[in-house]
């Protein structure tokens, strides 16, 4: 089971994770395309970290909310935000035809990943820009990810995630700071997850869940440390 991390996520003097530390216990990096975080610098320094750790390097673009960290609604049309995914990670793209790797897929971002998951419409935009770059998508299972990515031919990497709650109906809690998790937490779900196919729930319920790889976050307290424990515990 491989793990995947959104990093590369500072911008200009400020970092809100060891990127190079993080690194070590991943396996892939949905790295920030500037409109969320990061900037040139940043994308080309997280690049070269991946490169130089064997880690393989996807997208992860957003909506044009850097004050929101990405994680604020917008409504925006469907040819509109197409452009400004295609935008971002062909910046991205710059970066890892310098070092030689290929993209492994696109990720959506905070908000942009839940309107994804709830609205065709959002989610066919999310799937021009993979056509255009032929590239795979990550996304949740049972959502509009799935259902669109697939239909149009789309490879598609479903995920569970470490760090982020769970509500009854499955869907995830997307907020502008992300919830304190303890690393026995974090264990303890993709544990359970692995073994009998369900994720814990905020109304303390089980539910069934489907996933090809797991997700952390870099900007989530103790990420690193949370890394490191679940890739011993999935080993």
């Amino acid at each position: 089971m491989e793990l995947n991390c959104d990093m590369g996520e500072g911008f200009a003097i400020y970092s809100v994770c060891d990127d190079a530390e993080m690194m070590k216990h991943i396996d892939i990096a949905n790295v920030a395309c500037g409109f969320h975080a990061s900037d040139p610098v940043v994308m080309h320094r997280t690049v070269e970290l991946a490169a130089k750790n064997g880690v393989r390097v996807g997208a992860h673009p957003s909506l044009p909310d850097r004050q929101g960290f990405g994680r604020r609604e917008m409504k925006i049309e469907r040819d509109e935000l197409r452009d400004i995914l295609i935008y971002q990670v062909s910046a991205l793209k710059g970066f890892m035809d310098m070092h030689g790797l290929a993209m492994n897929h696109i990720k959506p971002h905070g908000a942009l990943y839940g309107m994804a998951a709830r609205d065709a419409e959002v989610a066919h935009a999310v799937a021009d820009v993979a056509e255009t770059f032929e590239t795979a998508l990550f996304g949740m299972a049972g959502t509009e990810h799935d259902r669109v990515y697939k239909a149009r031919g789309i490879p598609f990497m479903a995920e569970l995630y470490a760090d982020l709650n769970y509500r009854a109906d499955g869907s995830l809690v997307i907020s502008r700071s992300p919830p304190k998790v303890s690393v026995d937490q974090v264990v303890a779900r993709c544990r359970k997850a692995v073994e009998a196919g369900v994720v814990d729930t905020l109304d303390g319920k089980d539910v069934p869940i489907t996933f090809d790889v797991i997700c952390v976050h870099s900007d989530t307290e103790g990420a690193i440390d949370a890394a490191r424990a679940l890739r011993a515990a999935l080993a």
